[in-house]
């Protein structure tokens, strides 16, 4: 069919920044002159190849681009456009601007998706976060069938989840209908081994319910074999499930670096388990397009360091900004891209780099000037960050046949719901979600636990933000408890955990 000369078809799509996504108009012109294939707007080589892969997809189905000049705008133009999605609302701008499409009905819809050179419509990242911005915009969502349950998480919208682009172009024809997807439901969780499994260690229990609770960081100090990893590995399946309004803000980040699974949303928090071997861009987020790291994919949920000091030295300065704000901040030229970061830290490492410092048959000949260096790789900033710190000891052999099983976790989990429960009436129409999130100086404490705090504060030289976190955990503590008031009794307990690491002081 011949194209309207000179006109301009439209069809809109998303850029994303974060987890937000990026209104971006697809404008296509046929226009008299030289044939030619021309994208602008600040395509990235991704996009820019995208020519290549519509010609194909359009050979296939038997079509053919005009003889003449084809320009395709990017708009904003000062906007840069990454990622293959952007393949078929090109596709279907060029369908549009020849007259195989109707333009008018074209722009009730954005699109996404990557195109293979026989036509049919593959995954790419984003679709969930893009489809809640054209729920917000009114209009619908075209995208691979793949994902069509995914975009359906957005709500009522029009959803067009077509196999292929000769799908698409056959429903608007009247020749084909594409039903709307049904949401794609909740990923099942993976196996938690539970904390009946752990004999002992009641102190070591404690403070993973505390920290459970109320979303705190915890630092698991031991030598080789005391069960740190084995405590972290139980600490999610304590956690409650995630609302409904987490659970689609993780699916989003997920959505956004291409690892939701079958579009279905996480119900449990996120586990992350990162190797020490992993550079910054890895943690905090980065790399060529500013990708989320393993700070944001474990939103809401543990992020788990074990072998804390062996983890490079800028890769730990780096999560002082995501232990504080709750959010990570790549920096481009171009642009920033900020990403949720609200994780509860859980951190492991021995005490020396051989492990044995104290134990004086096992210990190194450097002993204990290789603990000083070993713990000196943790700057006090992040200490300062961690408001448990626990040293975990091996139960001796006759202690350990002898011990009981201990609460199951889902005990414990009940105990750490109710908590949470009270927490979030507590901040009820605040932007806090648990204790760890509020201001700890404001929170309200006895007269005698307000005593206890300044004396231990002044005599232990915290800081600011060690004082602060200290009142956090003591109010979680007394939430565990039930008590409305924290006392001094929740206020001595909280100081108990706080980090004391041989030759580093407060």
């Amino acid at each position: 069919m011949d194209a309207v000369v000179g006109t301009v078809a439209r069809v809109r799509s998303y850029a994303f920044s974060g987890i937000e996504a990026v209104p971006v108009e697809v404008q296509v012109q046929i226009a008299p002159g030289l044939p030619q294939f021309l994208v602008v707007g600040m395509p990235d080589k991704a996009v820019a190849e995208a020519r290549e892969r519509v010609r194909g997809a359009l050979t296939s189905m038997g079509l053919a681009l005009p003889a003449r000049r084809v320009v395709i705008n990017l708009a904003p133009a000062d906007l840069l456009k990454e990622g293959c999605h952007f393949d078929l609302p090109m596709a279907l701008g060029v369908l549009a601007a020849m007259d195989v499409l109707p333009r008018d009905e074209m722009a009730g819809y954005a699109a996404l998706g990557e195109l293979s050179l026989d036509g049919r419509l593959g995954a790419v990242a984003g679709v969930l976060p893009a489809a809640i911005a054209a729920s917000r915009e009114g209009i619908g969502l075209i995208c691979a069938a793949e994902q069509g349950g995914e975009a359906a998480w957005a709500g009522e919208i029009p959803i067009l989840a077509g196999e292929s682009l000769l799908a698409l172009i056959n429903h608007f024809r009247g020749e084909q209908v594409l039903n709307p997807p049904e949401p794609a439901g909740v990923a099942q969780p993976g196996h938690v081994p539970d904390l009946a499994d752990v004999k002992g260690m009641e102190t070591a229990r404690r403070a993973l319910e505390i920290a459970a609770a109320g979303a705190h960081n915890l630092l698991l100090i031991g030598p080789p074999g005391s069960g740190k990893s084995m405590l972290a590995s139980r600490l999610a399946g304590v956690l409650p499930d995630l609302t409904p309004g987490e659970a689609l803000e993780v699916g989003m980040v997920h959505s956004v670096a291409g690892t939701l699974e079958g579009g279905r949303l996480f119900q449990r928090p996120p586990y992350r388990e990162p190797h020490h071997s992993a550079s910054q861009a890895a943690l905090t987020g980065g790399g060529h397009r500013a990708s989320p790291g393993e700070v944001s994919l474990a939103h809401r949920g543990v992020l788990f360091l074990d072998e804390l000091p062996e983890f490079p030295k800028s890769a730990l300065e780096a999560l002082r900004a995501p232990m504080e704000s709750g959010r990570t901040t790549v920096a481009r030229a171009s642009a920033h891209v900020t990403y949720p970061a609200r994780f509860l830290l859980v951190a492991a490492m021995n005490p020396c780099r051989c492990g044995y410092l104290g134990e004086a048959a096992r210990e190194c000949g450097r002993a204990p000037r290789c603990g000083q260096d070993y713990q000196g790789r943790i700057s006090g900033p992040i200490l300062d960050r961690i408001d448990l710190t626990l040293e975990v000891r091996p139960m001796a052999p006759s202690d350990l046949s002898r011990a009981g099983a201990g609460e199951s976790t889902a005990k414990v989990a009940a105990r750490v719901a109710r908590a949470r429960a009270v927490q979030r009436e507590r901040y009820k129409g605040s932007a806090f979600a648990t204790n760890a999130e509020a201001d700890g100086l404001s929170l309200a404490l006895s007269e005698g636990a307000r005593e206890l705090a300044e004396q231990a504060a002044e005599r232990l030289g915290l800081s600011p933000r060690g004082q602060s976190r200290t009142r956090r955990v003591a109010r979680t503590i007394a939430d565990l408890a039930g008590k409305e008031i924290v006392e001094r009794v929740h206020v001595a307990e909280a100081l108990a955990f706080r980090h004391r690491m041989a030759g580093r002081g407060q």
